[in-house]
């Protein structure tokens, strides 16, 4: 196995560290309810995806 020729940088080292951090999910606004969704997937709370009601939601019980 080689050997680094030069020490890594706390810049590299940190920038390379960074790419694993967590971050939190992106949200869209549903323009059916308005409520808050992941982006390419059905609305939870009104069963829309793309302007079409493609799962109906039943009142909870």
């Amino acid at each position: 196995m080689g050997t680094p020729k030069r020490k890594t940088s706390k810049s590299r080292q940190r920038s390379r560290r960074k790419a694993n951090s967590w971050h939190a999910a992106q949200l869209s606004r549903c323009p059916q309810c308005g409520s808050n969704f992941q982006p390419h997937r059905v609305c939870p709370n009104c069963g829309y995806y793309k302007g079409r009601q493609v799962v109906t939601i039943e009142a909870g019980a």
